[in-house]
C-alpha cells in the first residue's frame, strides 16, 4: 500500500515536471521567433526608414532581408526574403567588407519576364553593427528623358545641317554662274526647294516643342471631331490637287471629344499630308469616322507603298523615316508622325497603323468621348453621308 502511494506521488511530480517543461519549451520557442520576425535594428533606424521617401532594403551579415519597403518588392529589388540581384550583392559584400559607403547607378531586370529594365541610383552602408543598408531611388524616367532630350538635340543638329549646307553650295554655283540663265534658274529652283524643306524643318520643331508645353488637361474644351476633319481637310487641298487626289470623307460624328481643336487639327493634317505625300498620282486618300463603345476613331487610308512590319514598329520615332532619299524628294521631316502621336496621347487616346506592302496604309487615331453629354446630344452615325473634296479628274 505504502510502496503503491509512493509511486503514485512520483508519478503525479513526473507529470507536473512534464508540463512545466513544455510550457517553458513553448516560451523560448516563441521568443526565439520573436527575434527572428523582428531584428533588433540600431535605435530610430525604423523611425527614419519609414519616412525616407526611398525604396530601401536590410539585411543582415548573411544577405538574409530583414526589413524592405513596399517600393523595393514593386521595384523588383526583392522577392520573399532574398534579394534579387547580383549587383545588389556585390555591394553589400563590398561594404561588410570594407566598411565604407558605396553608390553606383545600376540598370537592372524589372522582373522574371519580360525585356523590362529599371534604372536605380543605390547606395549601400552600415546600419549598426550587424545590418546594412540599401536606399533606392527610381531614375528611369529621369534618364530616358535625358536621352530622348540628346537624341533629339543631335538628330536636329544634323537634319538642320544638311538643308543648310545645300543652300550654301546652291548660292555658290549661283554665284559662279551669272551669266547662265539656264543654270541660275536651276540652282535657284533647288534653293527654293531646300529652304522650303528648311522652313517645314523648323516649323515641325517649333510645333513639338508647343505641344510639350500644352496643357490639355487644363485648357481643353468640347470639340467637334466633324470640324476638325473638315478644317483639316481644307488645309491639304493644295497638295491634293497638286497630285490630282481625291480625298473622301465618309461617316459623321455628334459626340464631342475634350481637349484643344487646333492640336487635333495639327495630327489629322499631318496624317493626311502624309498619305497624299507617299500615295502615286490620281488615287484616293479615305477618311472615316465612327463612334462606338466610348470612343471616336479616325482613319486615314491611302493608296502608297505599304509598310514593312518593321517599319511600323518605328514609324512613330522622331525623324525616323522609311526610305530618307524618298522623304527628301517628297519633303518629309521626320516629325510628323511623332508629333500625331504626342498630341493624340496628350488628349487620352492613341494612334495605331495597318498596313502590307503594296496595300496601302491606314492610319487609326481614336480618342474617348467626351463625358457628360446628354443622349440627345449623341445621334447613330451618319455612315452613308459622303462627302467629296479635292481636284478634279
Amino acid at each position: 500500500m505504502l510502496i503503491g502511494v509512493i509511486a503514485g506521488l512520483l508519478g503525479l511530480s513526473f507529470g507536473v515536471f512534464g508540463v512545466l517543461a513544455f510550457r517553458v519549451s513553448e516560451q523560448q520557442r516563441k521568443l526565439v521567433d520573436v527575434e527572428y520576425d523582428e531584428p533588433a535594428l540600431p535605435p530610430g533606424s525604423a523611425e527614419v526608414l519609414a519616412v525616407v521617401g526611398k525604396a530601401f532594403v536590410v539585411v543582415d551579415a548573411i544577405d538574409g532581408v530583414v526589413r524592405a519597403s513596399p517600393a523595393a518588392y514593386a521595384y523588383g529589388l526583392v522577392r520573399g526574403h532574398t534579394v534579387v540581384h547580383r549587383e545588389l550583392l556585390d555591394m553589400t559584400a563590398n561594404v561588410r567588407r570594407d566598411g565604407v559607403i558605396l553608390e553606383k547607378r545600376l540598370e537592372l531586370p524589372r522582373g522574371p519576364l519580360g525585356q523590362g529594365t529599371i534604372i536605380v541610383q543605390v547606395r549601400a552602408a552600415m546600419l549598426g553593427e550587424e545590418y546594412i543598408l540599401l536606399l533606392a531611388d527610381d531614375r528611369t524616367e529621369i534618364t530616358r528623358t535625358e536621352e530622348i532630350r540628346n537624341d533629339f538635340v543631335a538628330n536636329v543638329s544634323h537634319e538642320l545641317k544638311t538643308p543648310v549646307g545645300a543652300i550654301s553650295l546652291l548660292a555658290e554655283a549661283l554665284e559662279s554662274s551669272a551669266d547662265d540663265e539656264e543654270a541660275v534658274r536651276r540652282f535657284a529652283t533647288r534653293m527654293h526647294k531646300e529652304s522650303a524643306r528648311l522652313a517645314a524643318l523648323v516649323q515641325d520643331i517649333i510645333e513639338l516643342s508647343r505641344l510639350q508645353g500644352a496643357d490639355v488637361a487644363q485648357q481643353g474644351h468640347a470639340v467637334d471631331i466633324n470640324d476638325v476633319i473638315s478644317e483639316s481637310v481644307d488645309r491639304s487641298q493644295l497638295p491634293a490637287e497638286s497630285k490630282n487626289i481625291q480625298i473622301v470623307i465618309g461617316g459623321r460624328v455628334d459626340a464631342k471629344v475634350y481637349g484643344d481643336q487646333d492640336l487635333l487639327v495639327t495630327a489629322l493634317r499631318n496624317l493626311i499630308d502624309n498619305a497624299i505625300r507617299y500615295s502615286p498620282e490620281n488615287t484616293r486618300v479615305g477618311i472615316g469616322v465612327r463612334a462606338k463603345e466610348g470612343l471616336i476613331a479616325i482613319s486615314v487610308t491611302d493608296q502608297g507603298e505599304g509598310l514593312s512590319a518593321e517599319d511600323q514598329e518605328r514609324i512613330f520615332e522622331r525623324f525616323y523615316r522609311v526610305d530618307a532619299a524618298r522623304s527628301r524628294h517628297t519633303g518629309g521631316t521626320g516629325l510628323g508622325l511623332s508629333i500625331v502621336k504626342h498630341v493624340i496621347s496628350n488628349h487620352g487616346g492613341e494612334v495605331t497603323v495597318w498596313s502590307q506592302p503594296g496595300q496601302g496604309s491606314t492610319f487609326t487615331l481614336r480618342l474617348p468621348e467626351m463625358e457628360g453629354q446628354s443622349p440627345n446630344d449623341k445621334e447613330p452615325n451618319d455612315a452613308a453621308g459622303v462627302h467629296k473634296r479635292g481636284a478634279t479628274a
